[in-house]
């Protein structure tokens, strides 16, 4: 008479266990009787993550997850572990991350630096973080972590995080050294210092957000009406055309922006440069802002690669900003630098559909054990876009392309 099917959400806790290693070691008896030599053999072993330390790939993979994805603080993962019968102190897992990212992440981030530099469009940004026990500054005081990434042509996205004690413009300079092309970036005053290879690209979501903040200081029944309104509309009707444009080839996006949008952006420069607003208002502020950064916001008009926005950017040092309010501080600059190896791992993981966790535990896998039978031969095949990696590693039913919005939206 058939049947009925009643499906639930069933949670299976994670559960720790102890792998153990055996090596057997041969020697051939006969020879040991009868020769004068006695060929001895052992059985390969895979190396591990920390000579002389227990901690798994999973393990290592499993703690930075929590931290650096999911926003939980050691300590909190320190009751956790606790509460499965581990004793497993925030300092010893510290030292595990330090160590691994010394030991192995640093030469995968290395390369993976090498690849960015080899695109001709990139984005930055940069927020602050605080470090207690950075070399000649207080405990309080202001340190920086620098975003970089690939744009929307690149084929494989690369995420990369750098560590700096402070904002000047010679860590953006030193980063970038080689490479030649255009930087999205925001009205920072400091990526302007950059050399003439390196051509800046403004940020009309900024240019935006600054009307935008203009017309809501207002009363409601005058908001419509005003100079900042007007601003915004300008703003929201090149963005209107953008998301138009969006599934043209950039050479074909390149002359509607001619056609389309050029026209736009000059009808706003000729009503901002001829509007009274007093410099010290936030009207002012942002004609102000307009007029000084005029030369970088215009040139996404030409080429049909580049974005309105950079906001691709701010969406990836999202991530960073979040689990900031969770452990607040990095400790040391190392401590500071490992997070920075980690973020950039895991957030281009998560760009081209990869698990983070499977991302990670198969390079800690594989780094040991460079060139060995079963694992990769360079550290290059550990990129994402390999064909080396393994299907098991990219997120099921994600597709490497997708994405919540559209790059050049108003966040």
């Amino acid at each position: 008479m058939g049947k009925d099917i009643r499906e639930e959400l069933k949670i299976i806790p994670a559960k720790a266990v102890i792998v153990r290693h055996i090596r057997y070691t041969y020697s051939c008896r006969n020879c040991e009787a009868n020769s004068t030599f006695t060929p001895i053999v052992k059985a390969e072993m895979p190396e591990p993550v920390i000579k002389g330390g227990f901690a798994s790939a999973d393990t290592i993979a499993h703690i930075a997850v929590q931290k650096y994805m999911m926003g939980s603080p050691l300590y909190r993962q320190e009751d956790e572990w606790k509460q499965s019968g581990i004793i497993l102190s925030r300092q010893t897992m510290s030292n595990w991350l330090i160590k691994t990212s010394e030991d192995w992440l640093s030469a995968v981030y290395a390369e993976m630096k090498k690849s960015l530099l080899k695109h001709k469009l990139l984005h930055a940004d940069e927020t602050t973080l605080r470090v207690l026990k950075e070399p000649g500054k207080t405990s309080g005081s202001k340190c920086y972590m620098w975003l970089y990434r690939t744009s929307g042509e690149a084929k494989s996205q690369i995420v990369l995080y750098d560590y700096q004690r402070d904002r000047k413009a010679l860590h953006a300079e030193e980063f970038l050294k080689g490479f030649k092309g255009y930087l999205h970036t925001d009205g920072y005053e400091g990526y302007h210092k950059l050399p003439k290879e390196i051509i800046v690209v403004g940020c009309l979501a900024h240019l935006r957000r600054k009307f935008f903040d203009a017309m809501k200081t207002l009363p409601k029944d005058k908001q419509k009406s005003s100079n900042a309104a007007k601003g915004v509309a300008y703003c929201d009707e090149l963005f209107r055309l953008e998301r138009k444009f969006a599934e043209l080839s950039p050479e074909d996006r390149f002359k509607e922006r001619g056609k389309l949008s050029a026209p736009i952006f000059s009808e706003f420069y000729k009503w901002a440069e001829s509007l009274p607003a007093l410099p010290k208002t936030l009207l002012g502020q942002a004609v102000g802002y307009a007029l000084s950064q005029k030369e970088y916001l215009k040139r996404y008009l030409e080429d049909g690669r580049l974005e309105i926005s950079n906001n691709r950017a701010e969406r990836s040092i999202k991530p960073f900003v979040i689990g900031r309010k969770n452990w607040l501080f990095s400790n040391t600059p190392g401590g500071a630098t490992a997070s920075a190896i980690y973020y950039s791992l895991i957030a281009t993981a998560k760009e081209n559909g990869l698990n983070p966790f499977e991302y990670l535990r198969w390079i800690l896998g594989n780094m040991p054990n460079l060139g060995r039978s079963g694992y990769v031969d360079r550290v290059a095949e550990l990129l994402p876009g390999s064909t080396a990696i393994p299907k098991e590693v990219y997120s099921p039913g994600q597709d490497k392309k997708e994405e919540a919005k559209l790059p050049w939206e108003d966040d």
